[in-house]
């Protein structure tokens, strides 16, 4: 099991947490996140929880995955005072950048990060809002191994255990941390 956090967070978060049926595609049971944004209390939560786990770990950078991973990710670099590095689509980056394609279910993608922004031997802690087949992180690491650094964990707020994307990063040798999991697509 990925999720890593108590079993009343995990009841908690879930409870938060809205499913929408068939969306974007048929037989998908889409997580919403957005609901834990609209609940002060929910998304209180779901920061001090992820703060508390990292405010005592040494990492030197919070990389943050387009586009939901940003909302996380910069709240989490503001209140541990770490620089933010931004995951973006191809070519929603200005100046230069480092890009990386990986495969999506039905197709090809481009992950960018301004080739400026990490240095070598520093280590990152990655977030986004959730880890379902793993691609967009596998991207994000081999960017970050690019630049010469390294990753702490691969956070997220949920896991999708039944599409194997945690367990790609783990075999990879990137550890995870998600509040909480969802069973199926």
């Amino acid at each position: 099991m990925h999720t890593n956090e108590s079993s009343s967070v995990q009841v908690y978060l879930r409870s938060q947490i809205r499913t929408i049926p068939n969306w974007p595609h048929e037989g998908i049971l889409f997580r919403d996140i957005t609901t834990l944004f609209e609940n002060p209390e929910a998304w209180r939560k779901t920061v001090d929880v992820m703060v508390q786990r990292y405010e005592r770990q040494a990492f030197d950078r919070i990389g943050a995955l387009d586009a939901r991973g940003f909302l996380l990710g910069s709240t989490l670099a503001y209140i541990l005072n770490k620089p933010l590095v931004l995951f973006r689509k191809k070519g929603k980056l200005p100046g230069k950048t480092l890009c990386v394609e990986y495969d999506l279910e039905y197709g090809k993608a481009v992950l960018e990060m301004h080739e400026d922004t990490v240095k070598a031997g520093e280590k990152i802690l990655l977030m986004d809002d959730l880890i379902a087949t793993g691609g967009t992180l596998l991207a994000a690491d081999q960017l970050i191994r690019n630049a010469g650094a390294s990753i702490l964990e691969a956070a997220a707020i949920i896991n999708l255990p039944d599409l194997k994307g945690a367990d790609k990063l783990n075999a990879a040798g990137i550890p995870t941390y998600t509040l909480c999991s969802f069973e199926g697509e």
